[in-house]
């Protein structure tokens, strides 16, 4: 069975609201408006194949062959003990523009990190929340290598159900997604809006009912309690830490023949407007709010918590037209029009840029008897006032997603 993945950061409820300089530079506009056709197929699209700044990144179903992951992009990072040689290169990494910061599976990492801890000297685990699930384990530190970028002692993620137990408050959360099985990928680079994956929400300890903890201090291996985390201690988005190229990157993703293919491959290009292989070009920019969001208007409805996340394995909306595959169906939570439905909407960031999207929905029962894992036609359901603009999406079309910076306090995507 083929479950929907929506990995956005489910904390991008936080207001991230301190802006962290990441150095770099980045572009904005407004008012501006574009549009674009529903498998982004450009002929002037043009994917980086080469470059001290360029990853290679394969749409391929995951590194767990029995979990058919389809419409997931997968890279590999290198991490390493800090200020050694000590090193290992982990592929089957989920590329997510959905979240910030590097996390890896404890059952895949060989290299002997060292462990982060509190002032008081226990060790630091934390609870992050995806919409599909929660990450739990502890914060270790690594330098981090992808292409020939480096950051050196990086707060990692290290996802572990057995290191320390993960407290109720964290695990209420939904299902755990620590290991290969229910996470579908050896971990998770998250290279998204923000310079870190809490901000200044995660400096203090949360008291307020239904404000969720992320980070905690274990003071043995059952009992953890929230703590505050300040933000050079936070596990960061990596790209944010480069020395150059640090200011955002961007996915490169060909378009997908017939909608469908065994498997796609791009790139994962780091920096905007910072080398001769990463301008911004004609994109348009939409910046995004405080919340993380910008606006999509489908069929008159005003979706304002919308955002454009490849760590999710669809287009992911709400439609009361569309019909949804049978929850006993091998396609649960997507669409299963009788005919492809060919749609539009039209995107506005918070900087008033504007923009139409065209985009087409087919039968997920009908795409998923066929062995791919590339569908640029796959949808699902969601909430009532958000918009989903997952992998699908960057099939056929650049995509740049802008860290926070003094210019866009929030970040932004463009494409």
């Amino acid at each position: 069975m083929i479950n929907a993945r929506v990995l956005e950061a489910f904390g991008i409820f936080i207001a991230f609201a301190l802006w962290v300089g990441c150095g770099g530079s980045s572009s904005s506009s407004s008012g501006s408006s574009s549009s674009s056709s529903g498998t982004g197929a450009s002929s002037t699209q043009t994917i980086a194949t080469s470059g001290p700044n360029v990853a290679s990144i394969t749409v391929n179903g995951g590194p767990d062959p029995s979990l058919n992951y389809s419409d997931a992009a997968f890279t590999s990072v290198t991490v390493c003990v800090p200020g050694t040689t000590t090193c290992q290169t982990i592929d089957g990494i989920l590329v997510d523009t959905g979240s910030s910061g590097l996390r890896i599976l404890s059952s895949v990492l060989t290299v002997p990190l060292p462990q982060q801890n509190s002032s008081s000297g226990s060790p630091v685990a934390e609870c992050f929340p995806f919409v599909s699930g929660y990450a739990w384990g502890p914060v270790q530190t690594a330098d981090v290598e992808m292409a020939s970028e480096k950051a050196s002692s990086v707060p990692i993620q290290v996802l572990s159900d057995s290191d320390f137990t993960a407290p109720s408050s964290c695990a209420d959360t939904g299902p755990s997604s620590d290991t290969l099985a229910s996470l579908g990928a050896n971990g998770i680079v998250g290279v998204g809006l923000f310079a870190q994956d809490c901000g200044t929400y995660c400096e203090q300890v949360q008291t307020a009912p239904g404000n969720l903890n992320l980070y905690y201090e274990c003071t043995s291996a059952t009992s953890c309690q929230a703590i505050g985390e300040s933000l050079a201690q936070q596990v960061p988005n990596p790209v944010s830490l480069f020395s150059t190229d640090n200011n955002g990157v961007i996915i490169e993703l060909p378009a997908v023949s017939g909608g469908e293919a065994p498997s796609v491959s791009g790139s994962l290009v780091f920096g905007i407007g910072t080398g001769s292989n990463n301008a911004l070009g004609a994109a348009t920019v939409y910046t995004a709010n405080a919340s993380g969001n910008f606006t999509t208007t489908y069929s008159g409805a005003v979706d304002s918590a919308s955002f454009i996340d490849s760590g999710s394995n669809g287009y992911f909306f709400p439609s009361t037209t569309i019909t949804v595959c049978p929850s006993n169906s091998d396609a649960p939570d997507f669409y299963c029009p009788s005919s492809t439905e060919n749609l539009s909407a039209s995107n506005q960031g918070a900087n008033g840029a504007s923009g139409t999207v065209n985009f087409s929905i087919a039968n997920a029962e009908t795409l998923f008897s066929v062995d791919d894992f590339a569908y640029s036609e796959l949808g699902g359901t969601y909430s009532s006032d958000a918009f989903d603009w997952g992998l699908p999406f960057f099939f056929g079309r650049n995509v740049y997603t802008g860290i926070q910076n003094s210019t866009n306090l929030y970040g932004y995507w463009a494409y």
